[in-house]
């Protein structure tokens, strides 16, 4: 392969509400004896997913599938409101772990129908933070995928309100919107867009080494919505060769010259590392900054309440303080930190720094 240099692209990887969400399963597996369940993907990474298989962990489709007064984690993408119901019925501990971004559509999905609006929502078919959100109020949501659909909506004869999946390209969002507000010229949108900060700014950071690379390589799974967004702002910003990768071993040996290296918001660290090992530049990597993300999402209450009185119980039981970290200081401490002192790195011959 005869690539020269690397350009980085940050922000990429890790958001602040996969962080948390992988964080707190991990702390579900430290806490409980295997084992653990989980309702859907906790994230959309597969190499994060099977990790988590091998430590006790059974991912479900169905809360049916869950045994009674077994632990439940619900995962980052959120959950419809008879999912949640249905959890907490299970009679076991249930930790939701869906990103407060999420959470901030549902509301506005609740808050709007239950004020008599029509509530246009953009978002994929069949993925989970959709199906989750919709659930809210599915009498009043019309989904909506292009421009297109929204000329062929109806006519609701109520207020309409326009809403998003938190993980769209903007450029799948923005023709959209132009286009509800063209058929709709008093369309209710919120103060604050519904696209996910992290999203938005690995796509500003990608369209910043795009345009002068003779190859992108996207690290994520295929099931990753803001994974695949960031293929489309590659191509859009003119790069002849964008491929998506899960690891290293999908990368074409092939690559030549300059390669910027990007990463969906479920892809660990670990699997950025592996990829520019496989490219093996001629030059150390080059990482191109657009802006510094300091977001952070705390554990979810539920688990705080429960690791808090495990601890207190472990403790009080040797006669010994408590351990020096618990879910309420992990700040400091990353999800791929976490990952890795689980079980080993993920990815074969990747390093850490640890």
């Amino acid at each position: 392969m005869g690539v020269d240099r690397v350009l980085l692209a940050e922000p990429r990887g890790f958001c602040a509400g996969v962080e948390m969400a992988i964080k707190a399963l991990a702390w579900m597996v430290r806490v409980f004896e295997p084992p653990v369940y989980c309702y859907h993907e906790i994230v959309h990474n597969q190499l994060v997913v099977d990790r988590f298989r091998r430590l006790g962990v059974v991912f479900v489709d169905e809360v049916a599938e869950v045994p009674p007064g077994a632990p439940l984690m619900l995962s980052a993408h959120g959950s419809a409101p008879e999912v949640v119901e249905a959890a907490r019925r299970g009679g076991g501990v249930v930790v939701n772990a869906v990103c407060p971004l999420v959470t901030k559509v549902h509301h506005e999905v609740k808050t709007r129908a239950g004020k008599g609006y029509t509530v246009l929502y953009v978002g994929h078919e069949g993925h989970e933070e959709a199906v989750g959100t919709m659930a809210e109020a599915p009498a009043a949501v019309r989904l909506v995928e292009t421009e297109d659909d929204v000329e062929d909506l109806a006519d609701p004869g109520t207020p309409v309100a326009l809403l998003a999946q938190t993980t769209l390209s903007h450029d799948e969002w923005s023709g959209v919107v132009d286009a509800a507000r063209r058929r709709f010229p008093d369309l209710w949108m919120p103060g604050r867009s519904d696209l996910c900060f992290a999203t938005t700014n690995r796509q500003t950071a990608l369209k910043a080494v795009a345009g002068t690379a003779d190859a992108v390589v996207v690290i994520g799974s295929e099931n990753s919505s803001n994974t695949v967004a960031l293929t489309k702002v590659a191509r859009a910003a003119g790069c002849p060769r964008v491929y998506r990768v899960d690891g290293p071993d999908e990368v074409p040996d092939d690559l030549s010259g300059t390669v910027a290296v990007t990463a969906g918001a479920s892809a660990p660290e670990e699997l950025v590392e592996a990829v520019i090992q496989r490219l093996a530049p001629r030059i150390p990597p080059e990482r191109v900054a657009v802006i510094d993300e300091e977001e952070y999402f705390p554990p979810p209450r539920e688990l705080r309440e429960l690791v808090r009185a495990v601890v207190a119980a472990a403790s009080l039981a040797v006669g010994a303080p408590p351990p020096p970290t618990t879910p309420a200081e992990d700040r400091a401490l990353s999800a791929s930190q976490v990952l890795h002192a689980l079980d080993g790195p993920l990815v074969d011959g990747a390093t850490m720094g640890l």
